[in-house]
């Protein structure tokens, strides 16, 4: 299969505009065709079917190679459009639409039978949530259907903050790649549970715990997030995820503890990697070292985390081991990535 690769440079344009352009309409056509296009977010890229069609939702899966009982996220390019997929939007949830949408929050409700069964696992709730990309706002209210899109990468691989690891993971498994630069807030977007009196918390994102508390009050926090014996219930978190292909594991210790441990890997003749920030790049040894952003500034970790991660397999690093950070607010979602991606292993 020949990819597409479109490059959009313009996206200060008005969305009304952005829609106009052909490339756009080109996509738009294709996604309503049965075709995949994967397009940016203001989070990652996603890699996006309409949700009418079991059809081309089955060839996400079989793209990504993600096993088909993991539920997708749709995208819708319009507020009032969750009314016509969800079932039942309560005043709480409506809250949260109106305090961060369009914005990196996903909210999962009972859905409308209108979808195509594959996109929900079969599930009677479906994730939804309003991108604020503008080439993705424009795309998808030129497509007019929502679409289901999760991150358009290779499963188990970080996920693609530029269109380049896109093309590095899915060329010639895609029919349309639109390139719109770098993603903004670099780690996929916030799921809640609305459906019970009390929201839940499935998946930290770029709305952090705190926000959203200062929007409903009480949130409650899904046991797979803290327990690691435990399957989380969010969407495109029940396997090992965003995973370099070396051995990856966090180290929760001072710096002298990390070092040991990078010395022992290097004495077994293993090519090793640290995973740390801008602060404490001189403090170490290793083969590869790689800072993804400054401690003193929790965005910038979460913007360029999965570019690090994917650096480390450039380069051919077997043993990575990554510095830990503190479980709060954008941290937070930092840790419960870097936990996928080690598989749970922290020493």
């Amino acid at each position: 299969m020949e990819t597409k690769r479109y490059i959009i440079d313009d996206i200060n344009l008005s969305i009304e505009q952005l829609r106009r352009k052909i490339e756009i309409t080109e996509a738009a056509s294709r996604l309503r065709a049965g075709d995949l296009v994967a397009f940016p977010t203001e989070t990652v890229y996603g890699l996006g079917a309409v949700v009418t069609s079991e059809e081309a939702i089955a060839r996400i899966f079989e793209a990504k190679g993600r096993p088909s009982d993991n539920p997708l996220i749709i995208h819708i390019g319009k507020k009032e459009q969750i009314y016509e997929w969800a079932q039942l939007v309560s005043k709480q949830a409506e809250r949260l639409i109106d305090a961060f949408w369009p914005g990196p929050l996903t909210l999962v409700l009972p859905h409308r039978d209108h979808i195509a069964k594959n996109v929900t696992a079969g599930l009677p709730t479906v994730a939804i949530r309003m991108p604020a990309h503008p080439i993705a706002l424009a795309l998808l209210q030129e497509t007019g259907i929502p679409v289901a899109a999760p991150s358009a990468n290779r499963s188990g691989k970080p996920s693609p903050t530029s269109a380049s690891h896109v093309w590095d993971d899915l060329q010639g498994r895609i029919d349309i790649l639109l390139d719109g630069g770098r993603s903004g807030i670099g780690v996929e977007s916030t799921v809640i549970d609305m459906t019970g009196e009390v929201p839940v918390l499935l998946r930290p994102g770029g709305i952090t715990l705190a926000q959203l508390e200062g929007v409903v009050g009480k949130v409650e926090t899904d046991p797979g997030l803290i327990n690691d014996s435990q399957t989380p219930r969010s969407p495109g978190m029940k396997y090992r995820h965003y995973a370099p292909s070396g051995e990856m594991t966090i180290v929760s210790g001072n710096g002298e503890f990390l070092q040991d441990l990078v010395d022992q890997a290097r004495a077994e003749g293993k090519k090793t990697g640290i995973l740390t920030t801008s602060e404490n790049v001189d403090k170490y040894r290793a083969d590869v070292i790689i800072p993804c952003g400054d401690r003193k500034e929790p965005v910038t970790v979460a913007k360029h985390l999965y570019a690090s991660l994917r650096q480390f397999d450039d380069r051919g690093v077997e043993v990575i081991f990554a510095e830990s950070f503190p479980e709060t607010g954008v941290f937070h979602s930092v840790m419960n990535r870097l936990r996928k991606a080690a598989n749970g292993k922290i020493v």
